[in-house]
């Protein structure tokens, strides 16, 4: 079975790996594809929440787009180390949603992983939607994973 695992750099995409493999065999599964989309219109970086603070000054505005998402795909297959399918990590150009589809066509993908929700109002107004037009749009099934009320309430903490 090969899994596309979608990450936006958000925590909630972390939660969605570890979801995955709380309810999945391992021996079935024989690839997980963890899959950041950066949009080439992108008035504001990649939002990764997963990579190491950075320093406030120039070397922050020397990361690209493109590294950010890389650091976050990077963050998200680390949590697949010695869980035993092959890992293999993409950032691709373009929609969210479509990029996503499109990979899951192209991959021959039996399930997508995206996370859902806790972005806030601003975001879900500015994407519209991924997670529910990727499940529309799909070619497998999709587990659409949300934050649980323990996870939201460390989040907060965090911050």
């Amino acid at each position: 079975m090969r899994v596309i695992l979608a990450t936006d750099g958000s925590r909630q995409s972390l939660a969605a790996a570890r979801q995955l493999m709380a309810f999945a065999d391992a021996t079935k599964v024989t690839e997980v594809v963890v899959v950041a989309v950066i949009s080439p219109r992108a008035s504001v970086p990649f939002a990764n929440e997963l990579a190491p603070t950075k320093a406030k000054g120039a070397a922050a505005i020397d990361l690209s787009f493109r590294e950010e998402a890389q650091a976050a795909v990077n963050a998200v297959a680390a949590e697949f180390d010695g869980w035993g399918p092959k890992v293999v990590k993409k950032v691709r150009s373009g929609s969210p949603a479509a990029e996503i589809v499109k990979a899951a066509e192209q991959m021959e993908a039996d399930l997508v992983v995206v996370a859902s929700g806790n972005r806030g109002l601003s975001n879900t107004i500015l994407l519209g939607g991924t997670a529910q037009r990727i499940q529309h749009s799909a070619p497998c099934p999709v587990l659409v994973t949300r934050p649980t009320p323990r996870s939201v309430a460390a989040d907060r903490r965090r911050r």
